[in-house]
């Protein structure tokens, strides 16, 4: 059976022969790990389109300091050692008689592109941005527990911040933030997948507000967005709560919020224009006279990255693959009072979407 990366590096192969690249230059770190296992900090990887047996000219390459690393996260795959290790790898191509050498112009920087053409000038050097990242779209199931997990991780921190009354009056968004991302590690998570937005408020109306000293008060909306860090797979979540007394008006939006949200994730289904899954949910909301305080798509990728492909919105373009993660998460915003956001993640399944954020969505005053 081959492992995971090889058969990634197989599916890799078909795009590059399609595209008609003799080679790939990986250069991407995050690429380089999808592709091998290895999480140093200075890699690079040369796949060759027709290498289907040993490998031989699939090659990946770092620094000294990663010498042992390398021999232990990449077994299966031959290991160079070389400072600039996208350069070294150039050159063995060129040896190799490689005409056509794809690279990922979209991280390649125009200076290592000129030094490239003159180390190798016998290569055509060839644009190649997102081979990789298609690839990346569809989970695999390995990389789908990993997210189950991390998603696990931020729905225990949760429950616990609201069982041990973190979630209260008094309280500054950036006490909030920094309890709930130690719960976080509490529960198993390597890390945060990102800065964990804490806004109450008024600031629960800005979609990405940073925590401040701004505290907690009864008859607050709290907006909590948050995720885990797992084997390197983020989660991402979204929960909106009231502290101690709920105005109708807030029940009113959380009600249409929730409706937006529920109709997204039923379009999540294999095939579906991500333009289309967006109006699903963004639909509900301009129907309710809403439309102008959504303020932005309506969810994204999530795997190796917090924010990958596919994009879900207006301008999206392409189709869901079955296997893709994403999230779904529509908020309706009124500046200077409030707003509420609902997010998951979710699994694109033949049989309907998988949910891997389990907290409840249910409206709740804390």
């Amino acid at each position: 059976m081959p492992t995971s990366t090889a058969a990634r590096r197989a599916r890799l192969r078909v795009c590059m022969r399609e595209s008609g690249l003799d080679a790939l230059l990986v250069t991407d770190l995050l690429n380089v790990r999808y592709l091998t296992g290895f999480t140093g900090s200075n890699a690079a990887l040369v796949v060759h389109a027709d290498d289907d047996g040993a490998e031989d000219r699939t090659i990946v390459c770092t620094d000294g300091r990663y010498l042992i690393q390398v021999a232990e996260q990449v077994p299966d795959l031959r290991a160079e050692i070389a400072r600039a290790s996208a350069a070294r790898l150039v050159e063995l191509a060129a040896a190799w008689g490689a005409a056509k050498l794809g690279f990922e112009s979209h991280v390649v920087t125009f200076d290592q592109h000129a030094a490239w053409e003159v180390s190798a000038p016998t290569i055509e050097l060839v644009r190649a941005p997102g081979l990789v990242e298609q690839l990346r779209m569809v989970k695999d199931e390995g990389e789908i527990e990993l997210l189950r997990r991390a998603c696990a991780a931020a729905d225990d921190a949760l429950a616990a911040l609201i069982a041990g009354g973190g979630l209260r009056p008094g309280r500054t968004e950036r006490e909030v933030g920094r309890e709930l991302e130690s719960l976080m590690l509490d529960h198993g998570a390597d890390g945060i997948s990102f800065e964990t937005i804490v806004a109450t408020g008024a600031n629960s109306a800005v979609p990405h507000h940073r925590p401040t000293s701004a505290v907690l008060q009864s008859g607050d909306f709290v907006k909590l967005d948050f995720g885990a860090q797992i084997g390197g797979y983020h989660s991402d979540m979204t929960r909106t709560y009231v502290l101690e007394s709920a105005s109708q008006w807030q029940r009113d939006i959380y009600d249409l919020v929730a409706r937006a949200q529920a109709a997204g994730r039923d379009a999540l289904v294999p095939g579906a224009e991500v333009a289309a899954v967006d109006a699903a949910a963004r639909s509900v909301i301009e129907d309710a006279g809403h439309g102008d305080l959504f303020l932005h798509g309506l969810g994204h990728g999530v795997g190796l990255e917090i924010h990958e492909a596919p994009g879900i919105g207006k301008l999206g373009a392409g189709t869901l693959l079955c296997g893709a993660a994403v999230t779904v998460e529509p908020g309706v915003y009124f500046s200077g009072r409030g707003g509420v956001r609902i997010e998951d993640t979710l699994v694109v399944r033949e049989q309907g979407p998988e949910l891997l954020t389990l907290t409840s969505k249910d409206f709740a005053i804390v």
